[in-house]
């Protein structure tokens, strides 16, 4: 088994994928700024406020942002429901849901 090579200089990590960073960060804005210019209501959405707790934490300086994230957009309950509202997964919890944890 060939040994696992040294972990990359934080300047590598950078150039390797800052791009790709970058233009996900930009589809995001791009998101945002859509959502802004739609009519309508919605501007509460849980899915759009779940977007933006999610990148306070990408800018607040603490550790741990993929688990922190991933925390913040699963639903942490254990009781099965009766019936689900919906076809499919909305990618974020209702906290403002009936029943919701």
């Amino acid at each position: 088994m060939a040994p696992t090579p040294p972990p990359l200089s934080k300047r590598a990590v950078v150039d390797r994928y800052y791009l790709e960073h970058r233009a996900k960060v930009i589809d995001i804005a791009a998101f945002l700024d859509r959502v802004d210019r739609a009519q309508g209501d919605g501007a509460d959405d849980f899915r759009r406020t779940a977007l933006e707790a999610c990148c306070r934490i990408l800018t607040d300086g603490q550790p741990e942002r993929a688990r922190r994230v991933l925390e913040l957009l699963s639903d942490h309950s254990t009781e099965p429901i009766a019936k689900s509202p919906m076809k499919g997964a909305t990618g974020a919890v209702d906290l403002g849901a009936k029943g919701a944890r």
